[in-house]
């Protein structure tokens, strides 16, 4: 059972929404960066997007991502994300092993946060884009 699994705290993990545009074509992805000394293995990520366009609620579906390992001071596309979906809450819940240990976190770029104002550059992705750690 779920409340018998020890849960440590996350550290060294990131992720970022970045704009990749290339030849004048905008496209953004979503990034998990390991800065740990160590691999993470069997990440499993679940991704989805809720909140309200022009009053009406929306929630997009639920995308469910593996990665085998990821690894020390390495990074991962996650996914491509529409600009479209900025003005949602978008949550990424992360979940992995280092060595037998289990760590969870859940990352939300509220809605609001993709704005211009917000991007910075990432220098583990060299791309400007918003960071969540």
């Amino acid at each position: 059972m779920r409340k018998d699994i020890e849960f440590h705290p996350v550290t060294g993990v990131k992720l970022a929404i970045a704009n990749e545009t290339a030849e004048g074509e905008e496209t953004w992805g979503v990034y998990i960066i390991n800065k740990n000394l160590i691999s993470l293995k069997t990440l499993l990520i679940t991704s989805r997007g809720y909140g309200e366009i022009d009053g009406i609620p929306k929630k997009t579906s639920v995308m469910r991502h593996m990665i085998e390992e990821l690894a020390p001071e390495s990074k991962a596309r996650i996914e491509p994300i529409h600009p479209q979906l900025f003005s949602l809450n978008n949550e990424f819940w992360v979940s992995y092993y280092i060595l037998d240990q289990i760590f969870d976190k859940k990352f939300i770029f509220v809605e609001g946060s993709m704005r211009e104002e917000n991007l910075s550059y990432i220098p583990e992705l060299d791309l400007y884009g918003v960071l969540h750690a």
